[in-house]
């Protein structure tokens, strides 16, 4: 049995859980294009990975009025499905066992993740992990990160103190996320964001596998 340092850990989903990366490109460069616009760089579209779908859009296309980013998301969304490939719900090497390990242990799971609803659910059954958490939020039902909203709405769920939580993610929003409401987190440096962009919003612990985070809670 393993000793419990928190009750609940938390996880970002794309880049962190599934190897997304590829497919959430391609999806928002052919949405970006369908548009009529010039397609950002992998590394512009890699860096708002983590926000919810609009402002991950208002923030690479500032210029775009409101219409316009709709549109846009609703052709992500039609691409994202649509053509969805392996990558698209690839789990990261030892990240089923953990998670295993992890709800064996009796620990509470929880995602929070700038995903939608829809993409979660499926991304959940197709992977086998969804019986695995306990609760989940998105996006779209609540604040995109980096407001801390959807950690706060788990741990009134579940009845816990920030202090009984840590947050485990890919992306500086995730750790300024846990940062607004005093959770400790690890940042995985295999995700979205490089090292460097995650040490400047001062994470708890760092880990390079999955595998890792056991020493940690």
């Amino acid at each position: 049995m393993m000793q419990k340092k928190y009750e609940l850990i938390i996880f970002d989903w794309d880049g962190t859980i599934i190897n997304s990366e590829a497919h959430i490109i391609h999806s928002m460069q052919q949405a970006i294009s369908g548009e009529g616009l010039v397609q950002p760089s992998s590394q512009a579209i890699r860096h708002i990975i983590g926000l919810s779908l609009s402002k991950a859009i208002e923030t690479l296309l500032p210029e775009q009025d409101e219409a316009a980013v709709e549109r846009i998301a609703d052709s992500y969304r039609e691409y994202f499905f649509r053509d969805k490939g392996d990558e698209s719900t690839q789990l990261f090497d030892g990240v089923a066992d953990v998670i295993r390990d992890l709800h064996a242990n009796g620990y509470y799971l929880a995602v929070a993740t700038g995903k939608g609803r829809r993409g979660l659910d499926i991304a959940l059954k197709n992977s086998g992990l969804d019986p695995y958490f306990h609760i989940t939020r998105c996006a779209d039902e609540t604040r995109s990160k980096p407001d801390p909203l959807m950690l706060d709405e788990i741990l009134t769920d579940l009845n816990l103190e920030s202090s009984h939580a840590i947050m485990v993610g890919d992306t500086s929003y995730d750790m300024d996320m846990a940062k607004n409401i005093k959770m400790d987190s690890i940042a995985v440096t295999y995700g979205m964001h490089d090292k460097e962009s995650l040490e400047r919003s001062h994470p708890t612990y760092f880990i390079d596998a999955i595998d890792q985070l056991s020493q940690y809670v």
